[in-house]
């Protein structure tokens, strides 16, 4: 399959596209057509991989790794993504929980099959190691470290806004070989993205490193983490004969843009709705029909604080602009005492400890009127544990959490860090000190 940029019509593979991360254009990477599937394409496809595997076929076909796909989907699905029913007199509801990989957030997936994906395109590594950037917003970054963290001929460099994520976020940003660099922006998340999107738009600097990203703007990201979209719609329609509907916590547009990608492909998948935190630009779009991206706020949600959603891109060029967008999807942004309130009211209701972006989709079911509740049977997607945000959700429940075991020898590792200002020289200048220039 072919892919091309939302800013040209110049074609690539996905070879190309993923070792790329970004088009030369400065575009990000959409399949030039999406393959059409139906449930009974999924004949006995009862896991998560075996869904994988028939879903990502048609985007490899003719790769360099399209006879690889088994044991890339194998290497990235190691963990379970289970679907619990939740208890409720308000309708069918479920919860597609995406906190059990390495990480202890839904990034794991796509970071992971995407260091699988380079490690197999990268197995001859040249004199120069490829370099993935990545900026985040919290959980990103961790998850992309972990995945590439000691690979031979693979670096990382990871940008974050300094003081914006947790501590026990920031100290998994930091803890890794000293194949990754973390780098500590003074600034927000949109000032990180911004770094990487013109590092990795520097001739210079990308010739001198041979940059790709890890951020959701690669379509190695978000490709597999329609899998699981897939594959929990798969089940609950062949449980129930119904297409559930999806609502999704989003910052950058990510995981929604997966979602939505699995139900433009076919999947069972009812009505999708975005849960956004008090960063409304997604929000202001649909309701004003105008792009106005905006710096971010901080928010207790901290990995959704976006001002300026990248994927966005990848929408309009897909599907349209906002009169079209408003009509196929849902949106509603959630303010941090309705998050401290949803975190409550889910202990309280359903004995689970919910983290603060999970929250914002359990308080944007709670919203629907009765009918939405009870007319369409809900999917709520939990993007992270809370125990990575535990000085939020602990007062509010009135316990401790335990670690993951996973999450606990993270935290126990010895962590570093450089300070940076939000300027590509700053940058470059922490590569050349902690890489070597060229080396």
């Amino acid at each position: 399959m072919m892919f091309v940029s939302t800013r040209s019509a110049a074609e690539v593979g996905i070879d190309q596209a993923l070792v790329d991360g970004i088009a030369a254009d400065g575009g990000l990477f959409i399949p030039h057509e999406l393959p059409a599937f139906k449930p009974e394409d999924f004949a006995g496809a009862e896991s998560i991989p075996d869904v994988a595997g028939i879903l990502l076929a048609p985007f490899f076909a003719g790769s360099r790794l399209e006879h690889e796909l088994e044991p890339i989907v194998a290497e990235t699905f190691r963990f379970p993504i289970p679907l619990t029913g939740l208890a409720s007199e308000s309708g069918t509801v479920a919860m597609l929980e995406l906190f059990h990989g390495p990480t202890a957030a839904f990034k794991d997936v796509g970071a992971g099959f995407l260091a699988a994906c380079l490690a197999r395109l990268e197995a001859d590594p040249p004199t120069t190691p490829i370099t993935i950037l990545v900026a985040t917003s919290g959980d990103t970054g961790g998850a992309v470290a972990a995945a590439f963290d000691g690979r031979p001929g693979m670096r990382v460099v990871v940008l974050f806004p300094d003081g914006r994520v947790s501590e026990r976020q920031a100290h998994q940003l930091s803890c890794w070989s000293d194949n990754v660099l973390t780098l500590r922006v003074t600034g927000t998340f949109d000032e990180c993205q911004a770094l990487a999107k013109a590092a990795l738009a520097d001739p210079a600097l990308s010739s001198e490193y041979r940059f790709s990203s890890a951020n959701s703007i690669n379509i190695g990201r978000l490709l597999p983490q329609s899998t699981y979209y897939a594959h929990a719609s798969l089940s609950h329609f062949r449980a129930t004969g119904r297409a559930p509907g999806f609502i999704v916590p989003t910052g950058n547009l990510g995981n929604a843009l997966a979602c939505i990608l699995a139900r433009e492909m076919g999947l069972p998948i009812g009505p999708i709705i975005l849960a956004t935190n008090a960063n409304r630009t997604i929000g202001d779009y649909f309701e004003t029909l105008e792009w106005l991206p905006r710096v971010s706020l901080e928010t207790l949600a901290s990995a959704m604080d976006v001002g300026n959603p990248s994927n966005m891109e990848r929408l309009r060029s897909m599907l349209g602009e906002a009169d079209v967008l408003r009509e196929r999807l849902g949106v509603l942004a959630v303010d941090d005492p309705e998050i401290e309130a949803a975190i409550r009211k889910d202990y309280e209701e359903f004995g689970f400890a919910s983290c603060p972006h999970t929250a914002t989709a359990t308080h944007t079911w709670r919203r629907l009127d009765d009918a939405a509740r009870r007319g369409e049977d809900w999917i709520l997607v939990a993007t992270a544990h809370p125990a990575k945000f535990e000085t939020v959700v602990e007062p509010l429940i009135g316990r401790t959490l335990d670690l993951p075991p996973e999450l606990a020898e993270i935290l126990s590792r010895p962590a570093r860090s450089v300070a940076v200002s939000p300027e590509l020289d700053a940058v470059a200048e922490a590569m050349h000190k902690h890489f070597g220039r060229g080396a």
